[in-house]
């Protein structure tokens, strides 16, 4: 596999998760893959679980992660890690930009 770079153009690209989530594939390799979601106030991501392991950034707004029991509010610099296949769900305080990586890649993010 050769080197892969993205190039961003504002606004392009972009998919809907759920309403009010909206996210793009940056960029992808063999075992990792990084997106940037675009999340609007109010929105509930539900709980689920993937097998992918999801390590993300928090660049701006505030969101609360329900994992394992917990509430966990994050905000501007913060991070996490979910290991793969543990149940969590997420609701947006304030609009949001984050960034995660995948790994395994999540097939079904791809263009």
């Amino acid at each position: 596999m050769s080197a892969r770079f993205y190039k961003r153009k504002d606004g392009e690209g972009y998919r809907d998760l759920v309403e009010g989530i909206r996210f793009k594939t940056l960029v992808y390799g063999e075992r990792t893959l990084l997106a940037e979601f675009r999340i609007k106030e109010g929105a509930v991501l539900p709980e689920h679980s993937h097998p992918h392991e999801q390590t993300g950034y928090l660049v701006s707004g505030r969101v609360v992660f329900r994992v394992e029991g917990r509430r966990i509010e994050v905000g501007p610099g913060d991070s996490w890690n979910i290991p793969g296949n543990l149940p969590h769900s997420a609701e947006v305080l304030e609009d949001a930009v984050i960034i995660e990586v995948f790994s395994p890649v999540r097939e079904e993010y791809l263009d």
